[in-house]
């Protein structure tokens, strides 16, 4: 029995159990949005405000393919705007009291897929200027207008018709039971049904202001003669500029759309905020702030970046001062410690001399030569004390009949040994022993170590030129027996019947010059003006252009061009281009690096740019700025002395010179042909222009070319016969006058010869007198001497009597342009003309010279810093002028402070720019003619100056981002500015290249505002618009808008598709602008190159 009870009870609470599971189920699985209004059960509100919004948040998959074809410019992700526009997970509670008070019908009165798409695609039709303007539709047309069609309203559908939110297709039919908009929510003019409010807006139920008839706080007025229809909720959501009702104030946030609350202190809301946000420290934040005052920063800012300017324009030129004063410490120990080795040279040869002729002891005779007792400080303890094996060695040396010559390598090991030590002169005298107990392989590293092997090497060689005072270059080179003394390749100039006429208008610049210039000989050139003596250098050089050449021109007795010797030529231009803010050491030393050879040890370059110095006298001030027109520097003859010293110390072989003396003194000029005598006895070829010499400086000169007018060779010769040769002819230089002052004043018919040969004449006298062809049009001078040219051939002589045939106006003009024509297509020619490198000699390349470039125009940067601080402080004053007075505006997400921003960082940026080629062309055009790389020097000044494409944005943003308090990051602005900056200095590189300065500025300062102005024009025409889509401000405005704009989200979001549709401005392009920026800049560079290589001036 217990058994039977025990199994009845359990079934009993069985089946208890699924009674209340099956009472449960309709609840769990048939609840929808209609059981509230039936039943009113208040456990139903949560589930079915939950089911609401799920259905409300199923729309955005709904809308996705409509919003990306109708707004994919303003919307890129479309589930995130979403979100960030309708997610109100957590703020239902609108939702909830909407259900109440339509007791349960909301679904039938919310808006479909298909009017939600009706009302925001009427926005971004073409003639919707009204924020409130809808098409008539099913419910709200001429016929039918019911109180739901009233802003703030809203009706039921039709009992006959279900309503399908998801429904994107058909809109129902909405006449019934019109009641105002629930709080949250808006009810669009001619829509009968309800979208909920965006986050970040605020849409209380309005109040009727019965003094003005409006429905507070939105601007509509219920329909007249209906008093009782009443005032609804919020009636549109449109851009800011048309309708700001709905959006949560500035100074308040609202965290949801029904709520709004005051910002309290120490945080600021901006307009349509759905939270406050903290103020940073230092900033001013009152109750109910809008913006933080960031004014502090700015200040901060200028501050702190004056004072950085100031340190680094009083410093930086000092830091390169105290660098110099430490290397001219090293140098000046290492030049005293030569002199002293020398000294202490000359004394050790004394020494054994003494000991030769009175044949007692060499080791006696030391003590008695370097006794230190009596002068203990004296020069003579400079020598160091004598090895045990001394007097061994010292007998062997008197044995050795012929001095083993010391050797470059050895004294650099010596050296280097103990560089403090005076034993280098050891070597002078064959002391085997010390050189076999030098370190091998070791290389000389430090400044000090080199400046004592250059040094000693030049104390070396004045006392051989003391030896040597009288030797010709020919012996110079039979004495070079040394294994290791370097001889230069020696270049010999003959040219015969050269004749150069000018293209298109067929005149004579040189007529028929034939002569040779001869290594290790300096000759001189001379003549009036007009006589082509500098064409006549010009055409030896190669550097002719616009002419036509007959004749030829031999190196080294082979027809070669010129060109192919290009590395060991030096051409010295008549203007002194030597850059100003370099020292006169620091010219000569990148000279020097470029142009030597590349396998030169450093300590041998070292040397010759002291020797360098050393033979042009410029040791007094090789420390100081060559000096620019602003800034004085060294005096003129010293600047004329370094221009001539650019070219010596890239050991030439062939040296050109045009007018080294004019403007010097006659010291000056006497200083710098000893200079010269020095380099031809080394057996460089020397020819020169010169002007007025004094009888000493004339008679320094091995040879002299005598140019009559018309470019006529008068006599080529050495200079110690030119007077006999006159003499020949009658003419005899008067006393007290110098022999070329005389010649050229007859050339030029100022003083008339004494004998019978008119100064027309004479070029025809060294013709006859050397055998050389008369030419046909000038034999009537041959026959008023009573001489015929054998050579001449009478029958070609053309007939010039009858004039000319006059051409017609057409026909000059045509044979002008013809003559541009081809003076274009030489000059091209010649820049791009390529010849077979024969001058044995491997300089560095474009890695090495770019490392040399950096170095030097870092140097000049530094120099230059006064400048560029004033460019930085323009910058900061602009950046806090146009942050204080183009306040964001909301509307344009900041449009008009943008806009003066790309023409003032445009403008500022380019005229900076054009420093870096407009200033050095002539300094770039010597160099690149002397074969320094081009690519060199480009490279080297775009490196340098992505200084200011780094720092500049950061001076510019550091006063306008804090002024102006934009809502994007800094970090967007500061990479829209960088791409900008980048790319008008590759503009500005165009125009500085190409165009001369005052032309380029002006060009500088119209370019961004023209092109600003057709960028940002509202009413464009299609060729308009196109153009505008080709220039950088567009690209950089829809950067800057489109970084803006991305920060503006929920009620903000039809704003910022109005103000990127009116723009014409897509949120997916700010990666294509910052590369279309940057590849205008890399194009510019591109371009600017060509013209630096296409219009430099050989």
């Amino acid at each position: 029995m217990c058994g039977v009870k025990i199994r009845i009870c359990w079934l009993h609470h069985v089946l208890f159990l699924l009674m209340f599971v099956l009472c449960l189920l309709p609840c769990a699985h048939c609840v929808d949005e209609d059981d509230y209004s039936q039943t009113g059960n208040p456990a139903l509100l949560p589930v079915i405000t939950e089911m609401i919004y799920n259905r409300l948040s199923n729309l955005s998959r709904i809308f996705s393919d409509a919003i990306l074809e109708t707004s994919a410019f303003c919307v890129k992700d479309v589930k995130s705007d979403w979100d960030r526009a309708f997610n109100f997970k957590g703020k239902l509670d609108f939702i909830s009291n909407c259900i109440k008070k339509t007791k349960g019908d909301i679904t039938h009165r919310l808006c479909t897929a298909a009017e939600i798409k009706f009302y925001f695609i009427s926005h971004f039709q073409k003639g919707a200027t009204d924020a409130n303007y809808l098409k008539p539709n099913k419910n709200c047309n001429l016929t039918s207008w019911p109180s739901g069609c009233e802003p703030g309203w809203g009706c039921l559908n039709n009992q006959n018709e279900k309503v399908v939110i998801e429904n994107s297709k058909d809109m129902p039919a909405r006449t019934r039971d019109c009641q105002p908009c629930c709080e949250g929510f808006f009810c669009p003019q001619g829509l009968t049904c309800m979208i909920p409010c965006p986050l970040g807006s605020y849409c209380p139920a309005a109040k009727l202001n019965k003094t003005t008839g409006v429905c507070e706080p939105y601007g509509y007025q219920i329909p007249p003669g209906q008093p009782n229809h009443g005032c609804g909720s919020a009636d549109t959501w449109s851009d800011v500029g048309s309708a700001s009702e709905i959006f949560c104030p500035p100074g308040s946030y609202c965290p949801s759309t029904t709520v709004k609350i005051p910002c309290s202190s120490g945080h600021y809301c901006m307009m349509g905020s759905t939270s406050q946000k903290s103020c940073f420290k230092l900033t001013t934040c009152k109750p109910n702030t809008a913006n933080q005052n960031l004014h502090a920063y700015g200040v901060i800012l200028i501050a702190s970046l004056t004072t950085l300017l100031l340190i680094i324009v009083n410093c930086s030129d000092q830091a390169l001062s105290t660098r110099e004063r430490k290397a001219a410490k090293s140098r000046e120990a290492a030049a005293r410690h030569a002199r002293e080795t020398a000294q202490a040279r000359e004394r050790w040869k004394s020494a054994k001399d003494g000991a030769k002729k009175r044949g007692f002891g060499l080791q006696e005779q030391f003590s008695r030569t370097f006794s230190r007792q009596a002068k203990p400080r004296s020069e003579d303890n400079l020598l160091p004390p004598m090895p045990s094996s001394a007097s061994n060695q010292s007998s062997a040396a008197v044995k050795t009949k012929k001095k083993e010559s010391s050797s470059l390598t050895k004294m650099m090991q010596a050296l280097e040994d103990d560089p403090h030590s005076n034993e280098g002169f050891n070597l002078e005298i064959g002391d085997k022993n010390v050189k076999k107990q030098m370190p091998k392989g070791k290389q000389l590293h430090t400044h000090s170590q080199i400046f004592k092997y250059a040094y000693g090497q030049l104390e070396k060689e004045k006392a051989m030129q003391q030896e040597q005072k009288n030797l010709t270059f020919s012996g110079v080179i039979s004495m070079a027996t040394d294994n290791d003394i370097k001889t230069k390749p020696v270049i010999e100039v003959a040219f015969k019947d050269l004749t150069l006429t000018l293209k298109g208008k067929k005149k004579h610049l040189l007529r028929c010059v034939t002569g040779k210039l001869m290594p290790g000989r300096v000759s001189a050139i001379m003549g009036p003006s007009g006589a082509g003596k500098t064409t006549f250098l010009s055409a030896l050089a190669g550097k002719v252009t616009g002419c036509t050449m007959k004749g030829v021109i031999l190196i080294n007795g082979k027809n070669e061009s010129i060109h192919s010797y290009k590395k060991i030529t030096g051409f010295v231009p008549q203007d002194d281009i030597v850059h100003g803010n370099l020292t006169v050491e620091e010219n000569l030393r990148f000279s020097a690096r470029c142009r030597l050879s590349a396998d030169m040890p450093k300590a041998d370059k070292v040397l010759v740019i002291e020797r360098v110095i050393e033979s042009l006298g410029l040791q007094a001030v090789r420390d100081s700025l060559v000096g620019t027109v602003e800034k004085r520097g060294i005096s003129g003859g010293q600047r004329k002395r370094v221009n001539v010293g650019l070219e010596m110390v890239m050991e030439p072989s062939l040296l050109i010179l045009d007018e080294p003396t004019s403007g010097l003194d006659s010291a000056s000029s006497l200083l710098l042909l000893k200079a010269l005598r020095r380099e031809a006895l080394e057996g460089v070829n020397i020819s020169m222009v010169i002007h007025q010499p004094s009888y000493a400086l004339f008679k320094m000169f091995d040879d002299l070319i005598l140019l009559a007018k018309g470019g006529l060779t008068v006599y080529h010769g050495p200079v110690k016969k030119v007077e006999e040769y006159f003499a020949g002819l009658g003419i005899i230089v008067p006393e007290r006058v110098t022999p070329p002052d005389h010649f050229i004043d007859i050339l030029e018919g100022i003083v008339k010869p004494n004998s019978n040969v008119t100064h027309e004449q004479l070029p025809i006298r060294w013709m006859l007198h050397n055998g050389y062809p008369v030419p046909p049009d000038m034999l009537h001078y041959a026959d008023t001497l009573g001489t015929a040219s054998t050579d001449s051939n009478t029958d070609d002589i053309e007939d010039t009597s009858g004039a000319a045939i006059e051409q017609s106006f057409a026909g000059d003009l045509w044979e002008d342009m013809k003559s541009n024509v081809e003076l274009q297509k030489d000059h091209i020619q010649h820049i791009f003309l390529k010849s077979k490198d024969l001058s044995n000699r491997r300089t560095p390349g474009v890695t090495r010279q770019l490392r040399y470039f950096l170095g030097r125009i870092g140097k000049q940067r530094l120099r230059e810093a006064r400048l560029h601080a004033v460019d930085y402080v323009i910058l900061l004053l602009a950046g806090a002028c146009l942050g204080t007075l183009t306040k964001v505006d909301d509307e344009t997400f900041g449009t008009t402070g943008y806009t003066f921003t790309v023409i003032a960082v445009s403008l500022l940026c380019k005229i900076a720019a054009l420093r870096s080629f407009s200033l050095d062309k002539l300094h770039y055009w010597r160099e690149s003619a002397s074969g320094i790389s081009s690519l060199a020097y480009f490279l080297s000044r775009d490196t340098l100056d992505h200084f200011n494409t780094i720092v500049k944005p950061l001076v510019y943003l550091s006063m306008f981002y804090f002024f102006n308090n934009p809502r994007s990051t800094f970090t967007d602005n500061y990479v829209v500015l960088v791409c900008l900056v980048y790319c008008v200095t590759g503009i500005a590189y165009v125009l500085a290249i190409y165009l001369a300065p005052s032309p380029a500025q002006l060009w500088s300062v119209l370019i961004p505002v023209v092109l600003t102005l057709v960028a940002t024009q509202e009413q464009q025409s299609v060729f308009v618009k196109f153009l505008g889509n080709l220039c950088y401000p567009k690209w950089a405005m829809e950067a800057f808008i489109i970084a803006n704009a991305e920060r503006y989200s929920g009620v903000w979001l039809l704003t910022r598709c109005h103000s990127l549709l009116s723009n014409s401005y897509n949120i997916g392009h700010w990666n294509l602008s910052l590369q279309l920026l940057i590849l205008t800049g890399i194009l510019s560079r591109f371009v600017a190159y060509f013209l630096l290589v296409t219009f430099q001036k050989k």
